[in-house]
């Protein structure tokens, strides 16, 4: 490990931070010279390998994301035209099918028409993997393509557990405000704690940590996960 990094470690106790805290010291955090990202890893309580405790969601973050995202969109017809106005970033069907078998992945999110999903389902193997299938319990199945192109392109993000429990999902930027960077974790928790499977047991959201793309993390106070919650 460098020196700042090393450096940046030193500036973390041995103890679990509160949100509002962790969110104002992550941003000292950060040991690169480029605007990286703050993500959080929750691990949950829940055991993925079963259906009915799938925790899947998406949230709008009241500040966005601090990056620019492409979005690719299937659609023909009138819809087409309805994305296309809307700012997405890549429409059409055939083209884009092309391309995408062809190795071009060079796209964030993806939306389609819930008619053309069997078509998209061909995809499966390349968008599957990578967290890009869209799905309409995150909004990217549907007809009303300008809502979900505009939820997006103002910070609309998708989460999903993995198969170790955890969930990974980016609050911005280091280059926020402590109090943006705190908004939107929050807007989080409140998402994942209502995405809470009936049939998980125990601790529901079993450790949290927030860190920059490149520096170390902070473990948080579980219970400061919620804005009534947070000591003063």
């Amino acid at each position: 490990m460098g020196k700042k990094y090393n450096a940046a470690v030193q500036k973390v106790e041995a103890r679990p931070y509160s949100l509002k805290e962790g969110c104002a010291l992550v941003r000292e955090l950060h040991c690169a010279k480029f605007d990286g990202s703050v993500d959080l890893a929750i691990r949950l309580g829940v055991d993925p390998r079963h259906s009915d405790q799938m925790v899947r969601g998406s949230v709008l973050l009241p500040h966005g994301t601090g990056r620019k995202v492409r979005i690719l969109v299937f659609a023909k017809g009138e819809k087409e035209k309805e994305a296309l106005e809307a700012g997405a970033d890549y429409v059409g069907v055939d083209e884009m099918l092309e391309k995408i078998n062809s190795g071009w992945v060079e796209f964030d999110r993806v939306i389609a028409t819930p008619d053309l999903m069997g078509v998209v389902g061909r995809l499966g193997r390349v968008l599957g993997p990578r967290g890009l299938m869209p799905n309409p319990k995150t909004g990217t199945v549907t007809f009303d393509i300008a809502k979900a192109v505009n939820e997006i392109k103002k910070g609309k993000v998708d989460y999903r557990v993995e198969k170790a429990g955890i969930i990974h999902v980016s609050i911005g930027r280091v280059s926020f405000g402590s109090e943006q960077l705190y908004e939107n974790a929050l807007a989080v928790f409140d998402s994942v704690f209502r995405q809470k499977p009936s049939t998980a047991k125990g601790t529901y959201i079993r450790k949290v940590v927030v860190s920059p793309t490149v520096g170390p993390g902070i473990t948080l106070d579980e219970g400061t996960l919620r804005p009534e919650k947070v000591a003063a």
